[in-house]
């Protein structure tokens, strides 16, 4: 039987390392958070955690090594997941700059979506990246040894998704600050342009990776 709380350890180490780092998830929250506000970008925020329930499910099952061992499979979900990462580059490259209230400055929120809309947007960017397909078939693979109780490896996956959602929760707090909003807002169509190009970015190196 593994040390749990060591495995334990060493999958939320990996599973922090992960989240930190820059990428589609931390770019949306960012756009959301900026163009929106709090409540749409923390609505996203749990939508990037519940994806990564799917992840989870489907390495719990074994069907993580069955899409990596096929070159037609996983080619489909990175062609899906640019596609889809394409598109909101393109949304954003083609957004308006928000309506604004003279007293605060800020964007209004009519033009906000729901929190449906912004659970779903979160949830298939995390869902549809393949790289993130890739980190958990690694991480239960190499780090969850195949003797920990399915249970306890369930448990693992929840406590990344309760993670993930707080993460992104903080990121969606810190950008949507009255004062940290105010100065981005300054450059909003920039802000935009800007992260229409790492969307189209991101989406070209799935692509590419899928050439070499």
């Amino acid at each position: 039987m593994p040390n749990l709380w060591l495995e334990f350890l060493a999958v939320a180490v990996a599973h922090f390392l992960a989240v930190a780092s820059p990428g589609p998830d931390f770019a949306i929250v960012l756009r959301q958070s900026l163009s929106f506000g709090r409540r749409t970008a923390v609505w996203t925020a749990i939508g990037i955690g519940t994806g990564i329930l799917l992840h989870v499910t489907y390495s719990l099952f074994g069907l993580g090594l069955l899409i990596r061992s096929s070159p037609l499979c996983f080619n489909i979900l990175k062609y899906a997941g640019a596609a889809y990462i394409a598109w909101l580059g393109i949304q954003a490259l083609r957004a308006k700059p928000p309506a604004t209230t003279e007293a605060s400055n800020t964007p209004a929120s009519a033009g906000a979506p729901g929190a449906g809309a912004a659970f779903l947007t979160g949830f298939l960017t995390n869902a549809l990246n393949p790289k993130v397909t890739l980190f958990f078939i690694s991480l239960f693979v190499i780090i969850v040894n195949p003797l920990t109780p399915k249970w306890v490896q369930a448990g693992y996956g929840l406590w990344m998704s309760l993670a993930t959602m707080a993460w992104f929760s903080l990121v969606a707090v810190v950008f949507t600050r009255e004062g940290v909003r105010r100065r981005f807002l300054r450059s909003g169509p920039w802000i935009d342009r800007v992260l229409g190009v790492v969307f189209l970015a991101f989406a070209a190196g799935l692509v590419l990776s899928s050439l070499t």
